[in-house]
């Protein structure tokens, strides 16, 4: 999938893509809320605003989801201002309540058929039944979860069913099984849209359990809370470059301004010198790979374009007073 380079989202906010999260009665609406925190995560952690979702269904009002939940509808599925809409996923247990449920919900089914093509749609879990019963998987590939397979190939037979596999991205598809299918969905959106880098980020901080205990070296690098939006800018930045390119004159130039400014602002907001920030961002990287990877020194010292893994292993004990490997062993979760 193609990346947007972050250094050059500093220069030019790209445009913002609103994303319909599908409201119908009985849907499970755990999977929206998680794919919604997930996007606006990553306006956050880049600064921009790069996604907006927005609740949709048939008839703009409100909606009663699975488990008593009741959402408000504020725009109708037929927008012509949405870019892509989500499908999610509706409790059932056999394939005759599968069947039940698209029968009860035709307008529904008949809405999605109607969408325009230029209108990126998503779905996962039961949801992708949904999707089918539309026509807007003919002639394309398609996930569904497991014990559906049998049954929608036989009623869908114009899809290209793939059911080995548990997500499949298309050109204006995605499906994807299990009702955590909303999760490389909205990778996906991300990768695309902003970096593969930033997903990792995102699911480190949103999703995977964390050690315990975070070394005080780093407890300062909290890149979802970091309020200023300078500093946000320069932590992106600063792990996107090698660590041997990290320069004041360089980093100055990719954020706007004069490396003497630069210095003036990370020294009023950090106490630190940017040399030492900078420094700080890219060895809390390598902590973050020793604690959450089984990668080795070399391997994350080639990630992160340090001159050579002594280099590496030489500041990462004068910060933390430890040894790569006597880190690891104290903070990783393995």
């Amino acid at each position: 999938m193609a990346k947007l380079a972050i250094i050059d989202s500093f220069s030019a906010m790209p445009r913002t893509l609103r994303i319909g999260l599908l409201l119908f009665s009985n849907c499970m609406p755990a999977g929206l809320f998680a794919f919604a925190d997930l996007l606006y995560a990553a306006n956050r952690r880049t600064g921009h605003d790069l996604f907006e979702t927005v609740y949709v269904a048939v008839q703009i009002g409100s909606v009663e989801c699975a488990h008593g939940v009741t959402l408000q509808a504020t725009e109708s599925l037929d927008s012509d201002e949405l870019d892509a809409i989500l499908v999610p996923g509706f409790w059932a247990e056999s394939s005759q309540e599968v069947e039940t449920v698209l029968v009860a919900h035709s307008p529904l089914v008949a809405a999605l058929s109607n969408r325009a093509k230029r209108c990126t749609l998503l779905s996962y879990c039961t949801g992708v039944c949904l999707l089918a019963a539309s026509g807007q998987l003919n002639d394309q590939a398609a996930t569904i979860t497991w014990w559906l397979v049998e049954t929608m190939a036989q009623r869908y037979k114009k899809v290209r069913w793939q059911s080995e596999q548990t997500c499949i991205i298309n050109q204006r598809t995605a499906t994807a099984s299990g009702v955590n299918g909303y999760l490389p969905i909205a990778q996906a959106l991300i990768e695309k849209n902003v970096s593969s880098e930033i997903f990792r980020d995102l699911i480190k901080l949103m999703v995977l359990p964390r050690p315990a205990v975070v070394h005080t070296a780093f407890q300062t690098i909290s890149l979802m809370e970091q309020p200023d939006r300078l500093l946000r800018k320069l932590i992106v930045l600063v792990e996107q470059l090698p660590a041997e390119q990290l320069t004041v004159d360089k980093l100055g130039d990719n954020l706007g301004m004069s490396a003497r400014t630069l210095a003036r602002k990370v020294k009023k907001e950090t106490g630190l010198a940017v040399a030492a920030y900078a420094r700080l961002i890219k060895l809390n990287q390598v902590s973050e790979r020793l604690t959450l990877t089984s990668s080795t020194v070399s391997t994350i010292s080639l990630e992160l374009g340090f001159s050579s893994d002594s280099n590496l292993r030489r500041m990462f004990k004068e910060l933390t007073g430890l040894t790569p490997a006597e880190y690891r062993q104290k903070f990783g979760r393995y």
